[in-house]
């Protein structure tokens, strides 16, 4: 694996399919990327892009207007993209999680109104799950949605929400049933945002991935039909479950590209820059980090890589295996965008150099699709009998 080109390989797309990816990055995303950053822009065009080349729904049945491709595919275009610029593989994350559930569950109505035109990039979607007292614990959500008639009026607020600032419809959990709980009593709703009683509460300013708006969404008593509900009633917990999984080898992924464009700064870094009369790469104080950075790097393809194959093959140990996979190639990510930064030193730290952006846009990676604590315990609960753990 050089420092310019993704080892991650793919299981239907081949070498055309992957010169697509990495000409549309190279063209499209990676000379976008600084200015985005800058002006936390909602980049429309490069999305409406990747909608005409296949890059959303990746995993999603061509029959319903995806790819049709696996998720070894799906973790190799997240990586690719994330080169460029994460804020991209994070739209293209979201869209592969809602799109994965439309897909699942969706009756075929609801999937012609959203499905189709989010794969499109035609509508624009949110992920409505996180609320201030909730994050990883879907138990905890106090969104109600009580049924009236034939409707439901849904009550409750979403917070840093990816998306809230501009998205057309939500995926939103509510709790439907407060005596069953997670086991039965939280459904999933299909909001259209631009309905009564939706609020569109503010649009938060971040460290990193800039471009991926995130924002809250207060429902006031909102009206909605009762073909909002996706899927059945109570079914929230084993749906979001069954894409869970995804979402975190999605993240893997993502954290592949940041570290990658990393070590390729810092490799292009240690060859021009001269002190001393050589190139700083000369020193074993710079070049050493960066052989740990590439093995570390490689490392990290291997177990994504193992993750995906095991999702493909319904293993049962596909969730435990993704969990692994994000919480090594995330917390290597801020790592390596660390050392990388250090090749730069000083300029390293100044806005306009890639690596300060990408060092910003790294840490989330630890958080986000579950915390590399929250990890740790689901692993830790595979391994141990749980009276230990």
């Amino acid at each position: 694996m050089t420092a310019l080109t993704s080892s991650v390989p793919t299981d239907v797309f081949g070498a055309d399919e992957r010169d697509v990816i990495r000409q549309f990055v190279d063209e499209k995303v990676r000379p976008l990327a600084e200015e985005l950053d800058l002006t936390e822009r909602f980049p429309a065009e490069i999305y409406a892009e990747m909608g005409k080349i296949g890059l959303f729904g990746i995993t999603v049945p061509e029959a319903l207007g995806g790819a049709g491709a696996s998720p070894l595919d799906y973790l190799h275009v997240m990586e690719a993209l994330s080169y460029g610029y994460s804020s991209v593989a994070d739209q293209c994350g979201l869209v592969e999680i809602v799109g994965s559930l439309l897909a699942a569950f969706a009756s075929p109505e609801q999937q012609a109104a959203y499905l189709s035109p989010l794969l499109r990039a035609e509508k624009t979607c949110a992920y409505a799950m996180t609320e201030a007292g909730s994050g990883s614990d879907l138990g905890s959500i106090s969104t109600r949605a009580v049924r009236d008639g034939s409707d439901w009026v849904l009550t409750g607020e979403k917070i840093y929400i990816h998306n809230a600032p501009v998205a057309d419809f939500a995926v939103v959990l509510a709790v439907t049933d407060p005596v069953k709980g997670k086991r039965g009593g939280i459904s999933v709703f299909i909001v259209d945002l631009d309905g009564q009683g939706v609020t569109r509460a503010y649009h938060e300013h971040k460290m990193g991935q800039r471009a991926s708006q995130v924002g809250g969404l207060v429902f006031d008593e909102a009206r909605i039909p009762g073909e909002a509900l996706l899927g059945e009633e109570g079914r929230a917990f084993g749906y979001m479950m069954e894409v869970l999984a995804k979402g975190r080898l999605g993240i893997a992924g993502l954290s592949l590209g940041i570290s990658r464009a990393a070590l390729a700064a810092a490799t292009t870094q240690a060859l021009d820059r001269q002190q001393f009369g050589a190139p700083i790469a000369a020193n074993q104080a710079i070049a050493f980090p960066l052989a740990t950075l590439a093995t570390e790097l490689r490392a990290a393809v291997a177990l994504c890589t193992d993750a995906a194959r095991a999702l493909i093959g319904g293993d049962a140990q596909a969730a435990v295996l993704c969990s692994m996979a994000k919480l090594f190639a995330s917390e290597g990510c801020n790592r390596h965008v660390d050392a990388a930064l250090q090749v730069f030193g000083g300029s390293g730290f100044i806005r306009g150099y890639e690596v300060e952006r990408l060092y910003r846009d790294a840490r989330i990676t630890r958080i986000y699709e579950g915390t590399s604590e929250m990890q740790r315990l689901i692993i830790s609960r595979s391994i141990l009998p749980r009276r230990a753990a």
